[in-house]
């Protein structure tokens, strides 16, 4: 989904550039206006990511996950005790 917005806002920075060209014979200057605009956009999504990664709801978020992966885990580690002791006490055929 990031990459598909950054590739929206380059794509409307092309097209902006282009529109902004006074004529078809400056392509450095739309090079130079379309980089310009990738790269602002590029620099807006990753503070807007740093932003998200560093707020507190995402902090919380890893906590919670890494919390609930350990109860996961040990839950996962008696059903296969369960499972062992329910194999050991099937008679074999």
């Amino acid at each position: 989904m990031k990459a598909s917005i950054l590739l929206a806002l380059v794509c409307t920075a092309v097209l902006a550039a282009g529109a902004r060209a006074e004529t078809p014979r400056e392509p450095d200057a739309l090079v130079r206006k379309v980089q310009e605009y990738a790269q602002k956009a590029t620099d807006m999504a990753k503070t807007a990511l740093s932003m998200v990664q560093d707020s507190e709801v995402a902090q919380q978020a890893r906590r919670w996950l890494s919390d609930n992966a350990d109860l996961a885990k040990q839950r996962l580690a008696w059903l296969k005790e369960q499972l062992v002791e329910l194999w050991k006490k099937t008679p074999a055929a």
